[in-house]
């Protein structure tokens, strides 16, 4: 299970909010995709 903390610190990190949503959406299509509950980019948006 996906801890929330842990998405607050993602989606606070330094870079355009467009940039923000697009990464929320490829990692979780890809958690989905993958099954798993990380998609492998440890401290980006939607990991």
């Amino acid at each position: 299970m996906p801890d929330m903390k842990a998405f607050f610190t993602n989606m606070s990190a330094p870079m355009p909010f467009p940039k923000k949503i697009a990464l929320v959406f490829r990692n979780n299509f890809t958690k989905i995709r993958k099954r798993q509950n990380c998609c492998g980019h440890y401290g980006e948006p939607g990991c």
